[in-house]
């Protein structure tokens, strides 16, 4: 129980009778006249307390609900809802308050208010809703959940604390990039004439017959069906399915740098789990391996919705560590546990040539059993401070500086390049959409 403002004032208010008889009474009677006054004033108002307590309504019976989204992503914003349920025989002002994780940041009001009338019957739900915007991965504890209501007489207020414990996750967001993949892959279906799920490319598996157009390769000219037909007649191919796709994903120092409030490691999750979602809806096999000094994690690949609902909550509460990746390590561990060829994607990031020495040598090592794609996601600092006009002396020296590092980081992914792999280096904005556009091409050259 708390007492209110009100109940202060009217408190103080109780030293004016006290003047008041002082003055009619001077003396000694005047003194106990005062005293008396107050003492039975503040044994009225101290009463008047005791009788709003009893008519204040008991939280005994309240339903108290958090509803929260299916999935916490990160970097969106997600509404969460409190729905209390309790009897309303007057009008009520519920001022309503969520311990909600301190890894979350709120957006909105921390004291939410509600009010609650008897008009729309005697047992009705009160509804507050606020938002949480989440700027890492894993697993959080909400507390319990706050209520305070003033009494009728306005002369105190209480508060209950309803139990609401609960934990929620927050997972990668694959939201963002979702409808350019979508368009990118439309675009590409309505290019072939096929399915979304069958396209047609350079592959090795037989599909259909189909009369030649000028630009077709004669290599692919059926000579049988055009004797048959009298026509010239082109054999047209599907790419393979049942492929394998491995994602391998850096959780060393250089990961941890936060580009637009996520880290590169979040950006690389978030493409990861965009590559996974078209592989497997190609009909191909993913697995993915996370490392550092150690190998964190590995799912050996695996084809179904269950495989990517299995990536997701693997990767839901992977942090970057401030530690050099063992890149040779990672790779040996792969080597053992993968014999099946497979197109192995590593999203990473590198500085030059001379630190990033074990992860080519660790990459020429898969070859040629495996095709590797290194993905370095780009510093967009560094592209800024080299496009930027230098106007003294020290942008000068940071430009050529900025200018030194990008050139070595092209050498590193150029060696990678002429070893027999692929490279790519992206910024976070096009990572998702460039990524699976070097996989279908991937798939469509035949590569693997």
């Amino acid at each position: 129980m708390i007492v209110t403002r009100r109940f202060l004032i009217l408190w103080g208010l109780g030293l004016l009778p006290s003047l008041l008889a002082w003055q009619i009474w001077p003396g000694r009677e005047g003194v106990t006249g005062a005293v008396i006054t107050l003492a039975v004033y503040d044994l009225l108002l101290v009463a008047g307390l005791l009788i709003d307590w009893r008519l204040t309504e008991d939280a005994g019976d309240w339903q108290v609900e958090r509803r929260l989204p299916e999935r916490l992503m990160i970097g969106a914003e997600s509404q969460v809802d409190i729905i209390l349920t309790l009897p309303v025989r007057r009008l009520m002002r519920l001022v309503i308050r969520d311990e909600y994780p301190p890894e979350l940041e709120p957006r909105g009001p921390r004291e939410m208010v509600s009010i609650a009338s008897p008009e729309r019957g005697h047992r009705q739900r009160a509804r507050v809703s606020y938002r949480l915007f989440a700027d890492r991965r894993g697993e959080f504890g909400f507390g319990d959940i706050v209520v305070r209501w003033a009494s009728p007489g306005g002369l105190l207020v209480r508060q209950s604390r309803f139990p609401a414990a609960a934990a929620c996750r927050v997972y990668p967001d694959i939201s963002r990039s979702r409808h350019q993949i979508i368009s990118s892959r439309e675009v590409r279906t309505r290019q072939h004439g096929g399915r979304l799920s069958d396209f047609r490319g350079h592959g090795r598996e037989f599909e259909s017959l189909r009369d030649y157009v000028t630009g077709d390769q004669l290599r692919h000219v059926s000579w049988t069906a055009t004797a048959r037909r009298g026509k010239l007649t082109t054999r047209q191919y599907q790419v393979e399915r049942n492929q394998s796709i491995i994602l391998m994903l850096d959780a060393g120092r250089l990961m941890s740098t936060r580009i637009d409030r996520l880290t590169k490691l979040d950006h690389a999750v978030n493409a990861a789990l965009m590559i996974a979602s078209v592989a497997i809806d190609n009909g191909d096999l993913v697995g993915i391996l996370v490392f550092e000094r150690e190998v964190r994690g590995y799912l050996p690949p695996r084809r179904g919705g269950q495989q990517l609902r299995s990536i997701l909550e693997s990767l839901c509460d992977i942090e970057p560590r401030m530690i050099e990746p063992a890149y040779h390590r990672a790779f040996e561990y792969l080597q053992r546990q993968c014999r099946k060829r497979s197109l192995v994607i590593i999203l990473t990031d590198l500085v030059d040539g001379d630190t990033s020495a074990d992860l080519l040598a660790s990459t020429a090592a898969l070859l040629p059993r495996h095709l590797p794609l290194i993905v370095a996601l780009g510093d967009q600092d560094l592209r800024a401070v080299v496009g930027d006009v230098p106007h003294t002396v020290r942008e000068v020296y940071r430009q050529s500086v900025a200018e030194e590092m990008l050139r070595q980081r092209e050498e590193a992914l150029g060696r990678i390049v002429e070893r027999g792999g692929l490279a790519l280096d992206l910024q976070p904005d096009a990572l998702s959409t460039r990524l699976v556009q070097q996989y279908l091409e991937v798939k469509e050259r035949g590569l693997l």
